[in-house]
């Protein structure tokens, strides 16, 4: 069966789905292991359709959206089936399907470059088995979506570089405006990815057609950069129309900026957080020191103009991400460089050279073909030797990904992992693995309570693990309803009973109701009275307080 048919990329597809899926149901079922920006958008999935105030713009304006909204097909069987939202199946499905699509595409990348079809596996599969890239495709966060848009934009600005095909580009433009509507790093990567297009436009018709080079040039750069610039303008509209406030990741209480100000601010210092960058570039992309000068140097001397593509594209992200940790405007999280994966493995799929013909619809006017000629045997030997060779620098770049993965200084959020099947887990990961089990036991609580909908005030900024949890996510009044501000004026009037706050301090501060009652953990406020202190078994997980709005009969 040819190594290119529709159905070997779909037996791919699922069965990589599948592993991941299985994998991600083991971590949350088995073992409670959730992320708490996972289960947040699928909280924001479940208010925009199952809170006591459904609308779309409940899916929230911090983070982009399309990782929540693809969560809602899902979620929308949730009232039904609570385990949906409870153990953040939903974002596990998500994270699957998109995670095996990344690994799709790499395929594809092998494919279109001409390996053989071991080579193609064997650097497949690599990239596929890699620590970070399972566990970001099992847990619901956003970077197996993200990482599926620049893989997909990769791919189609490599073919563009030899088809010179237009409908390359446009798609390329169109996973780019997508991977902005799932992380806003992706800003980065739109500028690269229109700078590199207007320069290769440049120099090709810099030869030929002086006169009109820049305006072509443009005109490229437009196309694979204007559906991001749209998406860009469009979401900051819409968030400045419905909330005031057009960049609410920086502007907003709930946002980026906020976060690190209330965790006491950006940690080490420019030197430090540097040599954190590298180290983390390093373990997720070890040989890309290697490569990266070697595959520079060939590409050169075959005026190779596909090398420039991964560079360019998932350079812009790592850098985007070295400068604003550097910077003391982001947190130092080892997932921030995931793209540094990709970028190793397209350097180990260009070390040889490109063969074979890539399909296009419209080939372009500077299009060019790619012979396969039969090669004489030592240079086909040579060339599978390059090959094996290749493929041992990806597989001996796992054992050094998984040994940062579980050290604690240098992966606080996955070194856990490591522990999961140990009986002597020591106390900080067992926190961690622990995290949100007391927002479940709180959640059941309330449920069993069978309190009417409207009785429970809380936000979201830890309270979204208790909403997520719970059976009758009607029963919260939360941020995202619209009148969410009168019934936090008001809760008695309202008719809320419980009200459940966290500590003043940290990220409570940005907590409406220690907004609105400064001291209402410490003693009620006078709009309340305790019924009970819950403390916590989770890592970095707030005390909760409950207590019962005065004036409301039972």
């Amino acid at each position: 069966m040819n190594a290119r048919g529709p159905s070997t990329a779909l037996r791919w597809f699922t069965c990589v789905a599948a592993a991941y899926g299985l994998v991600g149901a083991v971590l949350s079922l088995r073992f409670g292991y959730l992320l708490g920006d996972a289960l947040s958008r699928t909280y924001a999935a479940q208010a925009v359709l199952h809170s006591r105030d459904p609308h779309v713009s409940a899916i929230g304006f911090v983070f982009t959206p399309l990782t929540a909204l693809l969560q809602l097909p899902v979620v929308a069987f949730s009232d039904l089936l609570p385990v949906i939202t409870r153990w953040n199946l939903s974002g596990i499905a998500v994270s699957a399907v998109f995670m095996a699509g990344a690994v799709t595409t790499v395929r594809g990348i092998c494919l279109d470059r001409g390996c053989g079809p071991v080579q193609t596996t064997a650097l497949t599969l690599v990239f596929a088995v890699n620590p970070m890239i399972v566990f970001y495709g099992a847990n619901g966060m956003s970077e197996a979506v993200f990482l599926f848009f620049l893989c997909w934009t990769a791919r189609r600005l490599l073919r563009w570089i030899s088809t010179d095909d237009v409908h390359d580009l446009l798609v390329a433009g169109i996973a780019l405006a997508l991977a902005y509507l799932t992380r806003y790093d992706a800003v980065a990567a739109i500028a690269a990815a229109a700078f590199l297009v207007f320069g290769v436009t440049l120099w090709r018709r810099g030869r030929s057609h002086w006169r009109e080079m820049r305006r072509q040039a443009a005109l490229d750069a437009v196309l694979v950069a204007g559906p991001g610039l749209i998406a860009f303008l469009v979401w900051a509209a819409i968030s400045w129309i419905i909330t005031g406030q057009a960049f609410a990741q920086f502007s907003s209480t709930y946002g980026n900026a906020a976060i690190l100000a209330q965790s006491g601010g950006p940690t080490g210092d420019p030197i430090g957080n540097a040599a954190y960058v590298a180290t983390a570039v390093l373990a997720l992309g070890p040989a890309i020191p290697l490569l990266l000068p070697t595959v520079a140097g060939l590409s050169w001397r075959r005026r190779d103009l596909e090398f420039l593509v991964a560079p360019a594209l998932f350079g812009a992200v790592l850098a985007f991400q070295a400068l604003t940790y550097i910077g003391g405007s982001t947190f130092g999280f080892l997932r921030f460089f995931i793209a540094a994966i990709p970028l190793a493995l397209v350097g180990c799929i260009q070390v040889l050279s490109a063969r074979g013909a890539v399909p296009s619809r419209r080939p372009g006017t500077f299009a060019h073909s790619r012979r396969r000629a039969e090669a004489p045997t030592d240079r086909t030997r040579f060339r599978r030797i390059v090959a094996t060779g290749t493929v041992i620098l990806c597989v001996g770049s796992l054992p050094v990904t998984t040994y940062v993965l579980l050290q604690p200084s240098l992966s606080p959020q996955q070194y856990a992992l490591g522990q999961l099947l140990s009986r002597q887990r020591s106390d900080e990961a067992q926190r961690i693995i622990a995290s949100f089990s007391t927002e479940r036991g709180l959640a059941d609580n309330l449920d069993a309570q069978d309190l009417p909908d409207g009785s429970v005030l809380v936000d979201s900024v830890y309270g979204f693990a208790i909403v997520a949890a719970s059976r009758h996510p009607k029963q919260f009044v939360v941020p995202s309803d619209e009148d969410f501000t009168t019934v936090l004026n008001d809760p008695a009037e309202a008719g809320v009973r419980l009200m459940l706050t966290v500590p003043n301090s940290g990220r409570g501060e940005s907590d409406a109701l220690n907004r609105r009652y400064p001291t209402i953990w410490e003693n009620g406020a006078e709009v309340g009275s305790l019924v009970v202190e819950v403390p916590n078994d989770g890592a970095d997980q707030p005390v909760w307080r409950i207590y019962r709005v005065l004036g409301v009969a039972d």
